[in-house]
C-alpha cells in the first residue's frame, strides 16, 4: 500500500475514496455547478492537488455509470496525472447525448482516478526488432 497526499482546495467537496473494498478507482468530486449541453466538453475542476510518489501515476477516468446513463465521457481518457505533478486535477468531460443537457452539482461523483505503479524507461535504438507471431498485424487485424 502507497499513501497519496492530498491537499483539498475546498472542504466542503467529499474526500477522493473507494465506493466498495477491493475498488480499483478512486471516485473524484465536481468542485464546481456546471451544465454540459449536448456535445459541449468542459474542464470541470475536482478541488484537490495531489503528491504521488515518484514510480506512480494517476489515470483519471469515467465513471461508467454516467457514461451509460448519460452519455457522459473523458476526452482525453485516461487522463494522466505525473508524480511531479502539483496542480488541481482536472476532467474534460463530455456530453455525447445528442438531446439532453447534463447537470452536474457540486461534490457529484464526476470521474475516477487509478494509481498505478509505472517504471522508468530506458531507450535502445536498434535496427531490427525480434520476430513475432502477430508481426506488424493491428487496427482490425483480429476479425
Amino acid at each position: 500500500m502507497i499513501t497519496i497526499k492530498v491537499k483539498l482546495l475546498d472542504k466542503s467537496i467529499p474526500v477522493p475514496g473507494y465506493a466498495h473494498t477491493g475498488d480499483a478507482g478512486l471516485d473524484l468530486h465536481s468542485a464546481i455547478d456546471c451544465e454540459l449541453k449536448p456535445f459541449e466538453r468542459k474542464k470541470i475542476p475536482t478541488g484537490i492537488k495531489v503528491s504521488i510518489p515518484s514510480g506512480y501515476a494517476g489515470f483519471v477516468q469515467p465513471r461508467s455509470g454516467i457514461a451509460l446513463k448519460n452519455g457522459i465521457g473523458m476526452v482525453n481518457a485516461p487522463g494522466l496525472i505525473d508524480s511531479a505533478y502539483r496542480g488541481e486535477i482536472c476532467a474534460i468531460l463530455i456530453n455525447l447525448d445528442p438531446y439532453n443537457t447534463f447537470h452536474i452539482k457540486k461534490g457529484d461523483r464526476i470521474c475516477q482516478m487509478v494509481i498505478l505503479e509505472v517504471d522508468d524507461v530506458h531507450i535502445d535504438i536498434v535496427d531490427e526488432l525480434d520476430e513475432t507471431a502477430r508481426g506488424e498485424s493491428g487496427f482490425g487485424s483480429t476479425g
